[in-house]
Order: C-alpha cells, then structure tokens, then sequence
C-alpha cells in the first residue's frame, strides 16, 4: 500500500489515530486487517460482547498502537485485552509479553490477559474481570 504525503499530513491534523502516527500506523494497518479477517475462535466470541459498544465503552478489534497489535483496546479507557494460545507459555513469549505489558502500563494502558481455554469455558468470568477493569477506570 503507497500511502502518499497528503493522506500521512491529514491523518496527523485530524490525530484520528492518537495511539501512533500515521506512518506507523499504515505500515501496521495491512497485518491488522488480515488479523481481523481471520480471527481465532476466541477472539471470535470475545468479541460478539464486545462489538457494538455492549460492554458500555467502544472497543477496537486489532487496532494499531505504538508499533503492537493487541487483540482489542478501549482506547477511551486505555484498557488493552489480549487473549493468549498456547505458544504464549513457550520459549521466551512469557518474558516478552511481561516486558511488553509493563512498557504499556508506562504509556498508561492497562493490560489483562486470559488464555484461549478462559473464554470457552469461563466466558462468564472473562467478561465480570474486563466489566470490572472498566469500572475501576472511570473511577
């Protein structure tokens, strides 16, 4: 995708996409979309409660920011949630997202994490925490 001078310029003016700049942010938006267009079955449910402004805030489904795409973000709320398969216990992934995870805890996001297994068999839970996180954030 060639984006040109004018469409970088106007995405800055309009600061539409506040969570990094436009020439990030188009480099990023191609692996988001196919992403989003191919979603693993947990993102699948998650996000039938979280589309559509159900949980009472907007969220975005891979939507860039700085450089990393999480699996959804509250942007209004800094609320960034990540559901993690299997390969997130492997090898180095666990450092990697710690060490991710507190690198946006200083940008001011809050990250939760629940596992694939979390929402297929405690999706009841899964949504009280991220209500509760929500809740705790408007405080």
């Amino acid at each position: 995708m060639v984006v040109s001078r004018n469409e970088i310029l106007f995405l800055n003016y309009m600061n539409r996409y506040e969570t990094t700049d436009a020439s990030t942010y188009y480099l990023l938006l191609e692996h988001a979309r196919r992403m989003r267009n191919n979603p693993t079955e947990a993102e699948k449910i998650l996000w039938k409660y979280l589309a559509s402004n159900r949980m009472g805030v907007h969220f975005r489904q891979q939507h860039p920011i700085y450089g990393y795409i999480p699996d959804f973000v509250c942007l209004k709320q800094k609320l960034i949630i990540e559901l993690d398969g299997g390969y997130h216990s492997v090898g180095e992934q666990p450092q990697m997202d710690k060490e991710l995870t507190e690198w946006l805890s200083k940008e001011g996001y809050r990250v939760i994490r629940f596992t694939n297994e979390d929402v297929f068999n405690r999706l009841d839970e899964v949504l009280d925490k991220i209500a509760e996180e929500l809740e705790n954030a408007s405080k």
